[in-house]
């Protein structure tokens, strides 16, 4: 049987998302949702998505709340649902429908979860889930003359206990309930249980599934990644934004700067979501991260010696085609710089060949930066560096780095496709593969 266009781009698809099984194996990740999330059609494919991701060695804290629950609980018993500052002030009344819907909801995921998978690829296989007293919860107190009562802040996480369980292969289903050392319980925020656990537990990524796509602007537009500088700027007047959101972003923000990896904010009403926003490049949702864009700008003429420094190396392993220092001085106008802590740790630079084309060249980070996605973010601000010129195709040529560069939305071309004036100057010894994108 002759290969059908389906079969190509599955196997496209599996090369594509193969870097990130093997970059995620072993990490952890804390996925955080809420009771909206619980009660809708998400809960069906929660079971299916959680296995896939915990059979790929990815260590799973699951962290979810029950808002609407309560809410409905409260209603049955003729109760007044009442919030200050964000937290349900709650009494001894509404902490026994805080237990009960809680405890409801745990029981619905922790069965949906232990059910197996029936009629799927994955019919064989079981998730261990495991629950247990590892948030300890204190009280909030008295808030503007308010007592709080029963509303809760959480306290202290027993990190070492979840990574143990992680370490055994164990998913880990907390809720919004936090005991305290004196045996009283307290409703807890969902989010902010969920951000206490990514910091303690030092995850990978802090997932939220929310009421909306992700994080948009005013026009409705994704915004596919904020910094957390941005996200609180924007949350300073941000009335378009969903109520998930606006209670899930100031968490997210508090997390990345504690040593969170990376904050994903995603739509749970899309199916499969979770899956294509952590084994896409391009994702579905916005992610925040805790470097501030402010740490790439323009390089300067004062910046010639460090960039040396920073390309040399790559030059003498034959990585980069050398360029002479006084070469740099003629051509500083066309490198980016990113900073970490004021040190340069990486550059790209930007030659137009025409009015649409150019080339993205000489993409280097320090080794000892490389696992903090500084190249990734290089690559993009050339990209917008383009844009704004008007450029409508980028070209790469490089000996090294192909696969980076077509997991990034790079396609393999040949030496013929590039424009006249770096087809003049191709230089033929290195054989250079030659990747393009259009923007």
């Amino acid at each position: 049987m002759s290969d059908t266009p389906y079969d190509e781009h599955f196997v496209s698809w599996f090369r594509a998302v193969t870097p990130y099984i093997n970059a995620f194996r072993g990490k952890t990740f804390v996925v955080a949702f809420g009771g909206k999330a619980v009660a809708s059609e998400f809960l069906k494919t929660l079971a299916y998505d959680v296995n896939l991701l915990a059979s790929l060695g990815i260590r799973l804290v699951l962290v979810h709340g029950a808002r609407p629950q309560i809410e409905e609980e409260l209603r049955e018993k003729n109760l007044e649902s009442v919030y200050h500052r964000g937290y349900r002030v709650t009494d001894a009344q509404a902490l026994d429908c805080v237990l009960d819907a809680v405890g409801s909801v745990y029981l619905e995921i922790e069965a949906i979860l232990s059910q197996g998978l029936p009629n799927t690829p994955m019919a064989n296989s079981r998730i261990r889930v495991i629950g247990g007293n590892f948030i300890i919860g204190q009280p909030i107190g008295v808030l503007d003359g308010i007592d709080m009562q029963y509303a809760g802040k959480v306290r202290k996480v027993d990190a070492d206990g979840i990574n143990a369980q992680l370490g055994l292969g164990n998913i880990v289903l907390l809720n919004c309930e936090g005991p305290s050392p004196t045996g009283e319980i307290f409703n807890l925020q969902m989010e902010e249980v969920a951000e206490a656990i990514a910091v303690a537990v030092k995850a990978d990524k802090l997932v939220f599934l929310t009421d909306s796509r992700g994080v948009t602007d005013k026009d409705g537009e994704l915004l596919d990644a904020m910094t957390a500088d941005e996200a609180d700027k924007m949350l300073g007047g941000s009335d378009w934004l969903s109520s998930d959101i606006r209670r899930y972003l100031p968490c997210g923000c508090r997390a990345t700067r504690a040593g969170v990896g990376r904050v994903h904010l995603i739509g749970y009403a899309q199916d499969g979501a979770l899956l294509r926003e952590l084994f896409t490049h391009d994702g579905v949702g916005t992610v925040i991260t805790r470097e501030s864009l402010e740490n790439i700008r323009e390089a300067k003429p004062d910046d010639i010696a460090a960039l040396i420094a920073l390309i040399e190396p790559m030059e003498e392993e034959g990585i980069l085609v050398h360029r002479p220092r006084e070469l740099l001085e003629r051509e500083i106008d066309h490198f980016s710089i990113m900073l970490h802590d004021g040190i340069i740790v990486g550059c790209a630079a930007l030659y137009p060949h025409s009015d649409e084309d150019a080339e993205l060249a000489c993409l280097a980070v320090s080794h000892e930066h490389r696992e903090w996605g500084y190249g990734e973010q290089l690559m993009k601000r050339i990209e917008r560096r383009a844009k704004r010129l008007g450029i409508k195709r980028l070209c790469v040529l490089t000996t090294r780095t192909e696969h980076w560069f077509v997991e990034r939305g790079y396609r393999l071309g040949t030496v013929d496709d590039l424009p006249a004036k770096k087809r003049d100057m191709y230089n033929y010894q290195r054989r250079s593969k030659v990747l393009f994108k259009t923007l």
